[in-house]
């Protein structure tokens, strides 16, 4: 019995891209493993954590959960992507001005969180940030400093 791939078309990081998948592919393997983009984080692999969140059209998603072949037609955006020839994206200059990271491993998830949470305009407040940033963990505890970067940014700083 063969493996029959699958042609995925995408556009990711601003790139486009074909792709040969299998089915059961997740979209987070197939970021770390054949693509070589490994800031989005293998954490608990049953999207409990949030270390592997990626945009997905500009919403969150966890990458662990999705099929790649989901992402047929989609533009994606990973941590790798966030930055751009002028410069850090303002959350993660924003992550770095507050401090909102010790050992670094959910960073990729929370910043890309932190973006899209944003994106979809429904946090108001602190709180409202906090309740709607639930899905990402930190083990390090530095959910005050996270919290503090992204209501910087909220408010229009960041860089």
């Amino acid at each position: 019995m063969s493996e029959t791939t699958h042609t995925l078309e995408l556009t990711l990081n601003g790139q486009p891209r074909s792709l040969q998948v299998l089915p059961w592919t997740t979209l987070l393997d197939l970021l770390r493993e054949q693509l070589d983009l490994v800031g989005s984080k293998k954490g608990c692999d049953h999207g409990q954590c949030g270390a592997c969140t990626v945009l997905r059209d500009g919403k969150r998603v966890n990458a662990c959960l999705t099929l790649a072949i989901m992402c047929q037609g989609a533009h994606l955006t990973t941590i790798e992507g966030l930055a751009d020839e002028a410069g850090l994206h303002p959350m993660q200059a924003a992550f770095i001005k507050h401090d909102a990271f010790q050992c670094g491993y959910c960073t990729p998830g929370q910043i890309c969180s932190a973006v899209g949470l944003l994106e979809e305009g429904r946090a108001h407040s602190p709180d409202q940030v906090r309740e709607l940033m639930s899905g990402n963990l930190c083990r390090c505890g530095a959910y005050g400093n996270i919290i503090d970067a992204i209501e910087d940014v909220r408010a229009g700083g960041g860089q």
